[in-house]
């Protein structure tokens, strides 16, 4: 019987078809109906199974938006478009996964990727939610928990909601910030740089008004080793296993101090200011 309070949230697939099946079966064990749970984009990017992923996610029928990815991919653009400095190591290991992404994703998907858009807005008894995946007008923004309040109430100003709910900076955390609420749900292709392979999702409860953030675990072993197979950056399958970014780039100083640190999962109900 379908639970009809809970809703599921989760970014950046990143072509690791074991999490995504991992994540689609705890989804049925929790009788969310797929018109019941969201994608934030990036269903492609650094793992093995690109093309599969997008047939999963299609065949699903979950509510997904295009991260920067989906659009370079539909656009027939030379790069993933991630907003990464160039010369760094993401920029470097981006030249063998993405033609990699290019090559495997068919024709077929590419023009089911015309159809996403990059941003939603949608309401769950009365609360007003806006997806996006990096920024708004900047898809590729890089949004993180001590990113100045500022930005953030920018972009749901604009959009004119309660809660944001944003994916692409692969970090799970919840904040409300006077009178909107910040969500990442975090991503289930890559782990969150804590020294775990655990990847991550948000429920949210309707009923109580409630976000939870929940740890997955999968069979990162053999998304490494397809990755190893392949012949994509033996960083980022070792990441999977060890549960660490290679680097922090792209990260704060902030989140950079936090790498290694095992997340712990939490919850926020709407209208409690947490800072």
């Amino acid at each position: 019987m379908e639970n009809t309070d809970l809703h599921l949230f989760f970014g950046g697939s990143y072509s690791n078809l074991h999490a995504l099946k991992a994540l689609q079966i705890e989804a049925k064990r929790l009788n969310i109906s797929s018109r019941k749970i969201y994608h934030t984009g990036d269903v492609v990017g650094y793992c093995a199974f690109p093309n599969e992923t997008l047939n999963l996610v299609r065949d699903w029928g979950i509510n997904a938006i295009a991260g920067n990815v989906e659009v370079q991919l539909r656009e027939d653009e030379e790069d993933c478009g991630c907003n990464f400095d160039e010369g760094t190591r993401c920029a470097n290991f981006s030249t063998l996964w993405y033609p990699y992404a290019k090559m495997n994703v068919s024709l077929e998907n590419k023009a089911w990727l015309k159809d996403l858009s990059t941003h939603s807005k949608f309401e769950i008894d009365g609360v007003k939610i806006g997806m996006i995946h990096g920024g708004l007008t900047d898809i590729s923004q890089f949004i993180f928990k001590s990113t100045p309040q500022s930005i953030k109430e920018e972009i749901a100003k604009e959009l004119e909601v309660d809660v944001v709910i944003a994916g692409h900076s692969g970090l799970p955390f919840m904040q409300t910030l006077d009178d909107f609420t910040w969500i990442n749900p975090g991503v289930i292709g890559m782990p969150a740089n804590d020294g775990t392979p655990r990847v991550w999702y948000t429920l949210y409860n309707a009923k109580t008004k409630t976000f939870s953030s929940h740890s997955l675990s999968y069979d990162h072993q053999a998304a490494s080793e397809a990755m190893t197979k392949n012949q994509l950056p033996p960083e980022y399958a070792k990441t999977l296993i060890d549960g660490l970014w290679d680097n922090c780039e792209i990260l704060p100083d902030a989140e950079t101090s936090e790498r290694g640190i095992r997340i712990v999962p939490a919850e926020l109900c709407l209208g409690v200011a947490v800072k």
